[in-house]
């Protein structure tokens, strides 16, 4: 990939750029540039009034420069006169500490520095629902058990196969579609990757099932829990860490148990100490609750775990080993910004490594059957407010991620929830208004 987006574009037939960021309720912002003046973006970068978006920062602050990162660019498949790059938040000529790209930069960094490159893939589930978000769109997507249905699948084919097609021209690699676990919900896969490139991919990944989604005259939505007795967007993430040169797994042991190297139950360790803390990113919204902590759904299971606990190949746990030199933590959802998903897991990794953390026992039981047996692990936050007090708490975690970003990111949350308390709702009237 050349550095000169200008030529790029012109050799392709792009007319026009989408710089993009990422705020910190994980909303892409974006700008679009006219390919002739992409050169001096290059050079001074896109300006916003960062107010107007998700960042801790007021009228009075000066403009926010996003700068392209050329590294990023994608040609939209669906539309070949536009392309979208991902972009640094730059303000006064530093870096803008709070934005999530630039914080996640500094971690990849700082496990370079340690000599580990994180590898990680996302499972990103999402729903196909009418425009006006009432219900599925799929009216005969009624199996009590739809996962994997196959009729459901293949009704659905020209939403899915169309995403499928562009990640394959984009050179990801994706290997599986399938129907998920609740009605009118999907997962798509593709190959694991550094985790910044992971991260550009997962947002791209979301713009664009949504573009499509439309094109299509549907809506895609990754809410977490969009609807009563229906399994919920998850967005599990598989991790492993490498040396530099990203050829020897430095997580893999065959003679350990699990195949995890000691190096790799430190780093788990870390996200095991971390966890409830973890949940005021992983789980950032009022509606990710429902999901981590609901009652079990139509299907049977919710898929989503609600205690802190690990496992081998086992989906009823926070986190399963399912083969060496691997793990899955399977606690976010899917309204996770793609960018601190992996800032928080190399985070409390590399805090696991550095204090040699022990994950604690592992558990073979069946949680969702057994889980009340497990006294002695904790249970995840039940709200988000509770996350975001876990997240306080954690000092070496708000280090880790960086003052700044901790400072912007518990007041911005702490403002939504004060908001969300403020409402009035149907049920409180069903359930008070006769007392």
């Amino acid at each position: 990939m050349t550095s000169d987006l200008e030529s790029w574009a012109k050799e392709r037939g792009v007319k026009y750029f989408m710089i993009s960021y990422t705020d910190l309720f994980g909303a892409q912002r974006a700008k679009l540039v006219p390919t002739q003046a992409i050169a001096d973006m290059q050079k001074d970068g896109a300006g916003f009034a960062g107010f107007a978006t998700w960042l801790d920062l007021t009228p009075a602050h000066p403009d926010l420069f996003a700068m392209p990162d050329p590294a990023s660019a994608i040609q939209l498949p669906w539309k070949k006169d536009v392309a979208w790059v991902a972009a640094d938040c730059v303000m006064d000529d530093k870096p803008v500490d709070q934005a999530p790209r630039v914080m996640l930069k500094k971690l990849v960094a700082e496990a370079a520095e340690l000599g580990l490159r994180v590898k990680t893939g996302v499972e990103p589930e999402f729903f196909l629902i009418t425009p006006d978000g009432a219900a599925i769109s799929d009216p005969a997507d009624t199996a009590e058990k739809p996962c994997y249905d196959q009729q459901a699948l293949l009704r659905r084919y020209d939403v899915i196969a169309e995403i499928c097609d562009h990640m394959l021209e984009l050179g990801w690699k994706p290997y599986q579609n399938d129907h998920e676990d609740a009605n009118g919900q999907f997962e798509m896969n593709w190959e694991y990757d550094d985790a910044l490139l992971t991260a550009d991919k997962h947002s791209f990944f979301k713009f664009m099932v949504k573009s499509v989604a439309e094109k299509h005259g549907l809506r895609a939505t990754f809410m977490p829990k969009p609807f009563k007795g229906l399994t919920g967007n998850g967005c599990h993430a598989h991790i492993s860490v490498w040396d530099l040169d990203g050829k020897t797994n430095a997580f893999a042991d065959k003679a350990m148990p699990f195949g995890l190297s000691a190096k790799g139950k430190t780093f788990l360790g870390g996200i095991m100490k971390h966890a409830s803390a973890l949940a005021a990113v992983t789980n950032p919204t009022v509606n990710s609750y429902k999901r981590i902590n609901a009652p079990r759904t139509i299907s049977g299971a919710t898929w989503a775990p609600n205690t802190v606990t690990w496992t081998g190949n086992n989906r009823t746990h926070m986190v399963r080993v399912p083969g060496p030199g691997r793990f899955e933590l399977r606690l976010p959802d899917g309204a996770v910004n793609p960018y601190l998903l992996q800032a928080i897991i190399i985070a409390a990794g590399l805090s696991g490594l550095k204090t040699n953390a022990d994950p604690g026992p592992h558990y073979d039981i069946d949680m969702y059957r057994d889980g009340h047996l497990v006294k002695d692990a904790p249970r995840l936050p039940l709200n988000l407010l509770d996350a975001l007090r876990e997240y306080e708490k954690d000092t070496v975690l708000k280090s880790a991620l960086g003052e700044a970003f901790s400072e912007a990111y518990l007041k911005l949350k702490h403002q939504e929830w004060n908001t969300y308390c403020a409402q009035f709702t149907e049920w409180e009237k069903a359930t008070t208004l006769d007392i």
